[in-house]
């Protein structure tokens, strides 16, 4: 039986009253963003990052920018493309500063056969840049190509002045599908074409499925319409050639959701602002719903749960001066026994010892 502590005097006291439980507070979870390479948190985002959201070009030109010393800030020339920057405030690019990014825009550009897809071609070939000189309306600013068409292919290309955007429809993770239209020569079928959607590996180059389908056929000359979603270096052409068909006319009919649709050739049309940010939200709601299918089929790990808090131990408190049963070593058996307790009196007084003589007179 366990009895209440005694006080200084002695004399069995009260037990304190209970003290009214607190709800722990939770601790705050500071809002920072995602970690440097160092593991030290970070305010603000790399400068190769900013530069391409500012549409100066994108984030592998400006590293070459930054390899060759073109980018500076506050006058002296930035080392690394990993500077973390808050804004774009005293850097400046070939000695001309930086404006601060503008809201990101689109452009459909229907692209003519004979042009390249650059700034500048060293043998002196006309770029697409000479045509958009008057095909794009004033104020569009510094804008680039969305993914390449080669100098043979015509259609559909877009342009924007925002790096991140242009990267987000370019990565083949995002899957934004590119629609073309091929004229060919030569001897196909549809099962042939149809064995595409398994994907296909050329020279050691695996190439992703595709959806090929023959739209009309006029002896060995045929139109053939695919769909993809990588986009690799002439992926159309090589597959084609690849299944014996000679390519005479490629032409891009769509990107996404945008269309060539009756735009004449060599003409480019801004999509407006609402339908470019409809966009940009369902590409990233769409990136999300593919990540949570391809965990879900086991392409891609689950992320990492975090490691729970420890609970807090808590301590019982003694109850009173009740003492647990100790055990000693028996000479006789080499064996542990329990001792004996010592008997209690009236009023919580321990007993004498036993084998002990009575307390009292003798």
């Amino acid at each position: 039986m366990a009895f209440p502590p005694k006080d200084r005097s002695g004399r069995p006291g009260r037990p304190a009253a209970p003290k009214p439980y607190k709800t722990p507070k939770a601790a705050a979870t500071p809002q920072t963003r995602a970690p440097a390479d160092d593991g030290t948190p970070r305010e603000g985002d790399r400068i190769a990052k900013l530069l391409a959201r500012a549409g100066v070009a994108s984030r592998r030109e400006i590293e070459r920018y930054i390899a060759e010393g073109r980018v500076a800030l506050d006058g002296e020339a930035i080392t690394t493309p990993a500077t973390i920057l808050k804004n774009l405030k005293g850097v400046t690019v070939d000695g001309n500063p930086v404006a601060a990014a503008e809201p990101p825009r689109l452009f459909m550009f229907h692209k003519p056969s004979g042009l390249i897809t650059a700034e500048r071609d060293p043998t002196g070939r006309p770029t697409i840049y000479t045509a958009l000189r008057n095909a794009l309306p004033p104020g569009a600013g510094r804008v680039m190509p969305v993914g390449r068409l080669d100098i043979n292919t015509e259609g559909l290309l877009l342009l924007t002045n925002d790096g991140e955007l242009k990267r987000a429809m370019e990565l083949p993770a995002n899957a934004v599908p590119r629609t073309y239209r091929a004229r060919t020569f030569g001897d196909v079928t549809q099962e042939m074409l149809d064995g595409l959607m398994d994907g296909i590996e050329i020279e050691g180059v695996r190439y992703g499925p595709i959806n090929a389908n023959m739209e009309r056929s006029a002896g060995r000359n045929k139109w053939i319409e695919l769909t993809l979603t990588e986009g690799k270096n002439r992926e159309v052409r090589r597959v084609l050639e690849h299944l014996g068909l000679e390519v005479s006319r490629l032409l891009r009919l769509r990107y996404g959701p945008f269309d060539l649709g009756e735009l004449p050739r060599g003409a480019a049309e801004e999509v407006p602002q609402v339908v470019v940010e409809r966009f940009r939200k369902g590409l990233a709601s769409d990136k999300a719903t593919r990540d949570q299918q391809a965990i879900h089929a086991g392409r891609a790990p689950a992320p990492r749960a975090p490691k729970p808090a420890p609970e807090p131990v808590a301590k019982s408190a003694p109850a009173g001066r009740a003492r647990p049963e100790r055990k000693r070593l028996s000479p006789e058996a080499g064996q542990l026994v329990s001792k004996p307790q010592r008997p209690q009196r009236p009023g919580g007084r321990p007993g004498p010892r036993p084998g002990n003589r009575p307390q009292g007179k003798r």
